[in-house]
């Protein structure tokens, strides 16, 4: 087997530009793991704060990785080779993952990369029923949704509060969804397979596809605020982040429950208290049985990974172009030539 591959790797923190297309070594799975030959990867949020070296972070937090380092966690592909111990997958298995997060949350996964290797417990059998490419842009956003609304799936602690998340009961009850992108997206329609009356919050050009998903009603907060228009709201999904994420507050019955994706900056902790208002959070972590409960869905239909846009891997750099400009629906998908 060839010993290099193709890959985009960084050498320095920065913009798109720092990203480049280049011959790397191959990686060689070991005991427990599977090698992969990727048939596509996506984009999510912590692959563009890694590359500008996480600067939003107090200097303390940040990574100091051993450059050149290869960024994204998610993959669809064709397993190439498989370590010692491994009988759950063979040579020739369609398969996808969200792999080592957040154990590699700091120097990257390695997924945009001709091949990955994966741990065995971060890889699921990719449905038969979805191409390479939707599958690729569900790992990350699914699994946050999931663990959110469904269930944790696991007892780490959690490194945002002192309290596990735990997800509350969803049927009968009225869920706002605030953000179209991937975690947006996914969160609208797990939400409503769990039985839930679901509000979506997003600019108006959002709105078919919202509704397309299952969205019962939707809210182009361009033209209006949210907190004025959503009223006894059993539980907000808020997958945006940002600044003032205390309005979603005003829209919550009391003893509800309000879930950030992105916590940093929220002040309401107090607020919510007096009303008996659960706020929660957590950190999405890899788990491939998790992601095969999941597939399921993908697979018969039930739940879609909308597809923003497609990018060639030598073209990675103009794919951060387009996720830095926002307004994302959907998923940003690299292809491998």
């Amino acid at each position: 087997m060839n010993e290099t591959m193709k890959a985009v790797r960084l050498h320095e923190f920065g913009g798109p530009e720092v990203l480049r297309y280049e011959e790397a070594p191959r990686p060689v799975a070991g005991a427990g793991e599977v090698l992969v030959r990727v048939h596509a990867a996506s984009l999510n949020p912590p692959d563009l704060y890694l590359r500008d070296g996480y600067r939003a972070l107090p200097p303390e937090w940040r990574p100091s990785p051993v450059f050149p380092l290869i960024l994204g966690t998610d993959i669809s592909g064709v397993v190439a080779a498989v370590g010692e111990n491994v009988t759950e997958f063979g040579v020739g298995d369609e398969v996808f993952s969200m792999v080592r997060f957040p154990h590699d949350l700091m120097t990257g996964s390695n997924a945009y990369a001709d091949y990955v290797k994966v741990p065995v417990s971060d890889l699921a059998k990719k449905p038969a029923g979805i191409d390479h490419i939707e599958a690729a842009g569900a790992p990350m956003s699914l699994l946050t949704a999931w663990q959110f609304l469904v269930e944790l799936g696991h007892d780490a602690p959690n490194p945002l509060q002192d309290l596990a998340h735990a997800p509350i009961a969803l049927e009968g009850k009225t869920v706002l969804v605030n953000g179209a992108g991937g975690v947006g997206h996914l969160a609208v329609q797990v939400a409503k397979w769990k039985g839930a009356r679901v509000i979506a919050v997003a600019s108006g050009k959002h709105e078919a596809v919202l509704r397309d998903l299952g969205a019962d009603a939707f809210i182009d907060y361009t033209k209006q605020k949210a907190e004025t228009v959503a009223h006894d709201v059993d539980l907000v999904i808020d997958a945006v982040g940002g600044s003032n994420m205390e309005r979603f507050l005003t829209v919550i019955k009391d003893n509800g429950a309000l879930y950030l994706v992105n916590p940093l900056g929220f002040s309401g902790r107090e607020e919510a208290a007096k009303r008996g208002i659960t706020v929660s959070t957590t950190q999405v972590r890899s788990n491939g049985a998790q992601l095969a409960e999941a597939g399921r869905l993908l697979g018969d239909g039930t739940i879609r990974v909308v597809i923003d846009s497609e990018f060639p891997l030598s073209q990675t750099a103009a794919a951060h172009e387009r996720a830095s400009k926002g307004s994302i629906q959907g998923k940003i998908v690299l292809v491998n030539e």
